[in-house]
């Protein structure tokens, strides 16, 4: 399987970009192969231009400067996305990932007649997040109600692909976490990239 394995952290020596070594490397070993694309380091720029919101709704979606971010996602089959959670949310640089490369004509096509979207990404089976939060378990889900799960799995991932083997994986508490609990949560990384 070909992955698109998204790396979402400005610090390359952030415990993000140890999991994406982690999912990485396991995911190679079990001979698949695997494209990293790390925004920051690829200076991806998270700004939707004048040009592609301009023809957000037309046949002919600009997409001068994401042709190549563009032809990556569809050559893919699998996505992973790794990225910390800021104010229960995603970073900046990886929702202009989605705004910018997840684009009408890539991700989705707009029905004509004002309805939902239709999904066009039959390319992607697997749809996977890595992810880190500062707070407590109890408070992302019970007091917050998980918002970036519901974005990615019943947005994202719904709205653009069928029948996707979604998972997410969460360090919650990541600001108090012990070595040991890094640990842990990158054997439950390396087990969840070995099952594929």
């Amino acid at each position: 399987m070909r992955i698109l394995l998204v790396l979402a952290h400005p610090l390359e020596d952030s415990f993000a970009a140890s999991v994406a070594r982690e999912a990485q490397s396991t995911l190679e070993a079990s001979g698949h192969s695997v494209d990293l694309l790390d925004l920051y380091r690829e200076d991806f720029d998270p700004r939707l231009s004048v040009a592609e919101r301009s023809s957000y709704f037309s046949d002919n979606y600009n997409d001068a400067s994401t042709a190549g971010l563009i032809a990556r996602l569809q050559a893919a089959d699998g996505l992973v996305l790794v990225f910390p959670q800021w104010w229960f949310n995603f970073p900046a640089i990886l929702k202009g990932f989605f705004d910018r490369v997840f684009a009408p004509g890539v991700a989705f096509d707009n029905d004509p007649a004002g309805g939902r979207i239709i999904p066009r990404l039959h390319n992607i089976k697997l749809f996977w997040a890595l992810t880190t939060t500062g707070s407590p378990w109890w408070v992302v889900h019970l007091y917050m109600g998980n918002p970036v799960k519901r974005l990615l799995k019943r947005g994202i991932a719904a709205f653009c692909a069928k029948g996707l083997n979604f998972r997410m994986l969460s360090l919650h508490d990541m600001d108090r976490a012990t070595d040991a609990k890094r640990k842990a949560h990158l054997e439950r990384v390396r087990r969840l990239a070995s099952s594929l």
